[in-house]
């Protein structure tokens, strides 16, 4: 299955920043299959993983330090009047689609560090759930993507739950098959164990999406052993009683602050997603 659609390539502006908006920026999203509302729970660029793909340039300052949520659901409730309205769809980062900025596919917490990091994190998913109901977009889901090392905590479980009963989807990052594998490409201090138990466990209670990112390090792409450990970790999910959705494989869509890490080409990758779903039996979406 490809999810590639001509229509969504034609917009490059995949930017963080919109307009005076602090918090909340307008994205046609390949993986959402059209127009994603982004909530940056994280201005000041905090995270707790490194990833030598990420796109985030933390070597500049943030544009704001604090989370000011009352900022927040204002700039979210004028986002989504605006996209009603018709408005969005005139602004010039859309003029090449500018029918795909008139239908919200989703409001995702995707920003410049891991959203359930901050301490408030169900106070903001109640905040969203809100101003979606108020605005009469029940149907649209609202997706968390998270590299999953803070689904355990107590605040997030909370959110969790709000977000179950509001068309909520989590879609967790699991880009390795080994510990080694793991710390080369995401750098993080947390083990790779509470990531995989973190998954399973909220995968327990409600169908997630897995999405993994595959590229080349120093020109060299995942090694295959590596990639039977990784479909090996999704059995272990699937048979401890993970409900998984689907496969998000994508690669490196723009260039990132680390040149040895970049794409692979659009052959690999399906090779590899279909490796993974004869290894698996798990549908597999592939993303350029």
């Amino acid at each position: 299955m490809q999810g590639n659609l001509s229509s969504l390539a034609l917009v490059k502006d995949h930017s963080r920043s919109f307009a005076g908006f602090l918090y909340v920026y307008p994205v046609i999203s390949r993986r959402s299959g059209g127009l994603s509302i982004g909530i940056n729970l994280n201005p000041d660029k905090r995270c707790n993983f490194d990833c030598i793909y990420c796109e985030v340039d933390r070597r500049t300052p943030p544009r704001t330090t604090v989370l000011d949520t009352a900022r927040l659901r204002d700039e979210l409730q004028i986002m989504l009047r605006r996209i009603k309205a018709g408005a969005l769809a005139e602004h010039s980062r859309f003029a090449e689609a500018p029918s795909l900025a008139t239908e919200i596919k989703d409001i995702a917490f995707s920003g410049d560090g891991e959203p359930t990091m901050i301490p408030n994190f169900a106070e903001c998913a109640q905040l969203v759930a809100d101003v979606k109901k108020q605005e009469g977009l029940d149907s649209v889901k609202i997706v968390l993507i998270t590299d999953a090392a803070g689904l355990d905590k107590a605040d997030v479980k909370k959110g969790l739950e709000i977000l179950d009963a509001n068309q909520g989807e989590i879609w967790g990052k699991l880009d390795a098959g080994t510990e080694a594998y793991y710390r080369l490409v995401n750098r993080t201090t947390i083990r790779f164990e509470r990531i995989l138990k973190n998954l399973l466990e909220t995968a327990r209670v409600r169908p997630i999406v897995i999405q993994s990112l595959f590229l080349r390090v120093h020109g060299q792409p995942m090694p295959p052993e590596e990639l039977d450990a990784y479909c090996a970790r999704l059995r272990e999910l699937v048979d401890g009683g993970a409900q998984i959705k689907v496969i998000h494989a994508y690669t490196v869509a723009r260039p990132t602050p680390e040149t040895f890490a970049t794409r692979l080409e659009k052959e690999h990758l399906e090779a590899m997603a279909e490796i993974i779903r004869k290894k698996t039996a798990l549908p597999v979406m592939t993303f350029e």
